[in-house]
């Protein structure tokens, strides 16, 4: 289940039980507590098959999967060149409004860097 997030809320989600936090200073306890300390923050995730994405995060759930607003998604591919066997690198690059992401793509997510 993703769950709706209203503006300035987060859901944590734990034992198949839902809350709504509304403080991002609580503390840390599992390891899902990071996505939510990144909630409406832009964040970076890396996929499966090279395909790399920027986006604000709007939600999520304990699958990872997630809601993604005005993301800038990268797809890198390589191919050998038949005639020198060199390696060619090449990314593609789109913008999107919303991206709905499935959880089981993800490898990576990083949250904003954060100074104290």
């Amino acid at each position: 289940v993703l769950y709706k997030i209203p503006p300035k809320h987060t859901i944590a989600t734990t034992n198949n039980t839902c809350t709504a936090i509304n403080n991002k200073n609580d503390k840390m306890e599992e390891p899902l507590d990071l996505i939510r300390l990144s909630i409406d923050e832009r964040v970076y995730v890396k996929c499966r098959n090279d395909r790399e994405l920027r986006g604000k995060l709007h939600a999520y759930d304990q699958h990872l999967n997630m809601v993604l607003g005005d993301v800038e998604e990268t797809v890198t591919t390589h191919e050998i060149d038949d005639e020198t066997d060199e390696e060619i690198v090449k990314k593609a690059t789109r913008n999107l409004d919303m991206l709905f992401v499935r959880g089981d793509i993800v490898v990576l997510v990083s949250p904003p860097l954060r100074t104290t």
